[in-house]
């Protein structure tokens, strides 16, 4: 085992952050499946912009899905598995992930700025095509910037703490292909996104401020305008949560870029790694808040699991299995459909 690939930590520390990941794992891959049904379940009813919040949540299933269990494995081995091969994988899977959500959070926040910004509505404004297309691009772009480094502009490599891998930051100044990697993916990948999603939401929160000024003396603001605030605030929260969690690990990184690593507790470069990845979890939690649909498919879901765990609880059917079956028959037929029945077709 090569010395770069040791865990720097020590080995109760080395447990927790797998512990750590493994919950953020479990609670990511619960959430983001319980967001692909309820798309599936409502496929006919989707909004265009809805289609980026599918690939949000694809991303984030994504990395917990293929990238989680070496994560966890490794900190619990002390030293990451499968040497270099595993490390570029892992890198390059973490990169790939992260440039497509930053990508998808800037279009997400583009499309809320064109669609309050326009007279018209939503689906004249933007197409599912389109929006198909967009996400496509997405991919394409960030597939390109992961595999750039094996292609030979850039490097990956093992972080300080010893158990995961990412882009090497020290080569900013060792070479002159890892300076100008570096600097590039900073600024298009990272700089650009983000102002432009500053940008997006002081635009929307200026024109929904007018908009409000302008109906204040109503007796009561239009529901169409509610629904643009809460879908709105819905998004301002899953970008601020995206760029809030990776902010440390950014400037982490930077401090890696021009300083040495080693002048870094090893702790202190763990944590905000192990923060950045906790924001693959909780945009669902996010969803259930803001969007009345969503929390309309979850509580569905609860009462059926709920039916079906009553149904074959084997003491309960013994002391009275008539009781237990059209009870169980009850909440599967009345539960999901009554309320189905009294929320309105749209997703929010």
């Amino acid at each position: 085992m090569e010395q770069q690939y040791l865990s720097k930590l020590h080995p109760t520390v080395d447990y927790g952050a797998g512990v750590f990941l493994l919950i953020i794992g479990i609670l990511t891959i619960l959430g983001n499946s319980a967001v692909l049904v309820t798309a599936v379940k409502r496929s006919s009813h989707l909004k265009s912009p809805e289609l980026l919040i599918i690939n949000l949540a694809v991303t984030d299933l994504g990395m917990a899905i293929s990238m989680y269990p070496l994560a966890i494995a490794s900190a619990w081995n002390h030293a990451w598995l499968g040497g270099d091969a595993s490390c570029i994988y892992y890198a390059l899977m973490g990169f790939l992930f992260g440039v497509s959500s930053m990508m998808t959070l800037c279009m997400m926040a583009v499309i809320r700025f064109l669609v309050t910004n326009s007279s018209t509505s939503n689906s004249n404004t933007i197409n599912k095509n389109a929006v198909c297309i967009l996400i496509a691009f997405i991919w394409l772009g960030s597939l390109l910037w992961a595999i750039l480094p094996l292609l030979g502009w850039g490097y990956y490599g093992p972080e300080p703490f010893g158990i995961s891998c990412t882009i090497a930051w020290s080569e900013f100044h060792n070479s002159a292909n890892g300076f100008s990697f570096i600097l590039s993916m900073f600024i298009l990948c990272t700089l650009l996104p983000a102002l432009t999603i500053l940008s997006c939401y002081v635009g929307i929160a200026w024109k929904v401020r007018k908009a409000y000024q302008e109906i204040q003396n109503s007796d009561r603001i239009p529901n169409a305008a509610k629904l643009e605030r809460r879908l709105t605030l819905m998004a301002v929260f899953v970008s601020i949560g995206f760029l809030g969690a990776w902010t440390p690990y950014t400037a982490v990184s930077f401090w890696s870029i021009f300083n040495s690593s080693k002048s870094l507790h090893p702790v202190i470069t763990l944590l905000p790694c192990l923060f950045a990845k906790s924001s693959t979890a909780y945009n669902p939690f996010i969803y259930y808040v803001f969007s009345k649909t969503f929390r309309r498919e979850i509580k569905q879901m609860k009462c059926c699991c709920g039916w079906r765990a009553h149904f074959f609880n084997t003491e309960n059917s013994i002391e009275n299995p008539m009781s237990m079956m059209w009870m169980g028959r009850e909440n599967a037929c009345v539960c999901p459909t009554a309320k189905a029945n009294n929320g309105e077709a749209s997703t929010q």
